[in-house]
């Protein structure tokens, strides 16, 4: 594992503030790339997310959309922040489940309505990691 020294000790570098990303579109590339590494996880945030059966770390596992936005922000997939809830908002705007958008603007709608569309039978890895890519591109154009 990739460590970076502080002061108070050793921190795996994905805990690192210096390699969490700044920006809405930095979010959505990072997470990209922890879904590519990773593979997408139809449900909530992640595999066995009690421990039940795996000893895997959460932040190695497949994950969910959302769970990879709040990873690559804060340093694990259940925890939030204003900058994973601003991309999660952003992409939000962006997808349609049965052609729709999300029904109501409270955060935890825009998590539902992003995880739906994540949770859809065919949607695959690969089709996650293109509309995130597409968002941190279509963000960028417009700031």
């Amino acid at each position: 594992m990739t460590m970076t020294q502080t002061r108070s000790g050793v921190l795996p570098l994905h805990e690192s503030p210096l390699a969490r990303p700044t920006t809405v579109p930095a979010v959505f590339r990072a997470a990209a790339r922890l879904l590519a590494a990773n593979g997408l996880y139809k449900g909530d945030f992640v595999p066995d997310a009690m421990d039940r059966e795996m000893c895997i770390p959460h932040f190695l596992r497949p994950m969910s959309i959302v769970a990879a936005l709040k990873c690559v922000t804060t340093g694990d997939p259940h925890r939030t922040s204003l900058l994973a809830d601003q991309a999660i908002a952003t992409l939000a705007l962006r997808l349609e489940v049965d052609g729709e958008g999300p029904l109501y603007g409270g955060i935890f709608d825009l998590e539902a309505h992003v995880d739906a569309w994540g949770d859809v039978e065919s949607r695959t890895t690969e089709s996650a990691v293109a509309v995130l890519e597409g968002a941190a591109d279509a963000n960028e154009v417009s700031a």
